[in-house]
């Protein structure tokens, strides 16, 4: 019976599961480490495949927006650039500043940019996404626990729970989003499967 709720989870759609983030606690009745684990990154993942974080981890040079799966392509036609913050005539910098500014709805941080290209979630299932973060090759040349310690502290990565007037949050909290990821790598960093 819990392995059929298991693979119903895996198979759902994550953007179908609301907008709470279920604790690691939750998670306990689930008697194998490894299913349980790859049932932790799925709840993970519910933050990695909503727009706020894939808008800007795109798979292709041009960053996309808006609130739905199929966000379209961002407006100005503006590009990744060679260091990801745009390209020369048109920098993330130049519209989007320190910090969201609501009247004109535009977003903000200080250190706004693409993630790079080898860190692509567009369109990928939670089990591509996972194998995707574990493998150095693709995810800056970090380990787990750097990868865990990025998306648990960076303030850019926080930005998606501070999107500004009229942008929906991410799923949960970034402690929320710590949380699972810590559960996740102590339990053996098990990946769902990535159909």
């Amino acid at each position: 019976m819990k392995q059929a709720l298991l693979a119903a989870l895996i198979a759902m759609s994550p953007a179908a599961w609301g907008a709470d983030l279920a604790s690691p606690a939750e998670f306990a009745g689930i008697a194998d480490t490894t299913a349980r684990s790859a049932a932790i990154f799925v709840e993970a993942s519910k933050v990695m495949t909503h727009p706020r974080c894939v808008n800007c981890h795109p798979v292709g040079d041009r960053p996309t927006q808006g609130e739905s799966a199929t966000s379209r392509p961002h407006q100005p036609p503006v590009t990744r650039g060679t260091d990801g913050f745009g390209s020369v005539a048109m920098r993330c910098a130049s519209c989007h500043r320190e910090a969201n500014f609501d009247p004109a709805g535009m977003p903000g941080h200080a250190h706004w940019h693409l993630a790079p290209q080898s860190m692509a979630w567009q369109g990928k299932t939670a089990g591509e996404i996972c194998v995707q973060i574990k493998d150095p090759a693709r995810n800056g040349n970090r380990t787990i626990a750097q990868v865990i310690e990025h998306m648990s502290h960076d303030s850019l990565v926080g930005w998606a729970w501070s999107p500004g007037a009229g942008r929906t949050p991410a799923p949960g909290t970034q402690a929320q989003l710590a949380a699972l990821l810590d559960a996740w790598a102590a339990s053996g960093a098990a990946c769902p499967s990535a159909t």
